[in-house]
């Protein structure tokens, strides 16, 4: 079973700031790191570090060399990545002492996406193996619409969540990773499990797994609940917490764990992974986590 990662790669530049910045405020950064991030790359080097044959689909603009190599140097198959003519998708965060995230993203080359570049990537995948998809790509519904077409499973982490998700043939989706503010955004309810309850009826043949943030996790599946504790750990940055656990977690059901062994397996990876500074670079090894 091999994963198709179509996603996002970004160059992030993180600011280290006190506290976020309010309306109209001006104030100095104690510092500036400048990292490989973007959800989808994230979430390709968390696979590929738990042990999983992946491939990443994306663009890069010209400054965007980097992040290919990086991918490439985890051991992620880097062929389906394209060159765009627009600059690279890139992101600006804001980190504050306590170890919480504000980002601003720009798309870029990850908007970029057409029909053919999408046959293109998708060839050679069919019955067995596994799309990912977040939400900072275009296009997300025809390259939901064609990979369901060849028979893959589709796993989506509806993030950062819009409007336009709501546009998806979300009914095409057999495994939903999102955080507590997106599904109670995706069907306008505030508690998360709640949320999560309202999703398992709306598409009871998928899977439903709801982070929680320091309350641990979710996974609604055929009518059962099954819940995962958060591990305490001090954190410094919460970038790739959630690309950490989806990866993970993936890699878990990959490998024929049942749900609660997976969600265990990606809250250990994702309390490593909030002990370090960066997105890419925070992402732990599978000998860590063990």
């Amino acid at each position: 079973m091999r994963v198709l990662n179509f996603g996002s790669l970004n160059i992030d530049y993180v600011y280290r700031v006190d506290n976020f910045l309010k309306p109209g405020e001006t104030k100095a950064a104690q510092s500036l790191t400048v990292f490989a991030g973007g959800k989808g790359l994230n979430q390709s080097l968390a696979l590929a570090r738990a042990g999983v044959d992946v491939a990443h689909a994306g663009k890069v603009g010209a400054e965007g060399a980097f992040l290919v190599e990086k991918l490439r140097a985890a051991g992620v198959d880097t062929s389906r990545i394209g060159i765009s003519g627009q600059a690279n998708g890139h992101a600006i965060i804001q980190v504050d002492d306590s170890g919480r995230n504000c980002i601003l993203l720009f798309g870029g080359a990850n908007k970029d996406m057409d029909n053919d570049f999408i046959a293109r990537s998708l060839a050679g995948f069919g019955a067995g193996d596994v799309l990912l998809l977040q939400n900072e790509i275009s296009s997300i519904g025809a390259i939901i619409t064609a990979a369901k077409n060849q028979g893959m499973t589709i796993a989506m982490n509806p993030a950062p969540f819009d409007g336009e998700i709501a546009k998806y043939p979300l009914d095409m989706i057999d495994i939903f990773i999102l955080n507590e503010i997106e599904a109670s955004d995706l069907v306008d309810e505030s508690d998360p499990e709640k949320a999560a309850a309202v999703l398992g009826n709306r598409f009871p043949e998928a899977k439903i797994v709801v982070t929680l943030g320091a309350e641990g996790s979710l996974c609604v599946e055929s009518g059962a609940t099954f819940r995962q504790k958060a591990y305490k750990v001090k954190a410094v940055d919460t970038t790739a917490a959630g690309d950490t656990f989806t990866g993970y977690f993936l890699a878990g059901l990959i490998e024929g764990m049942d749900v609660g062994r997976a969600l265990d397996l990606g809250a250990k990876a994702a309390a490593i992974c909030v002990t370090r500074m960066g997105a890419a670079d925070s992402v732990p090894l599978r000998s860590e986590v063990r």
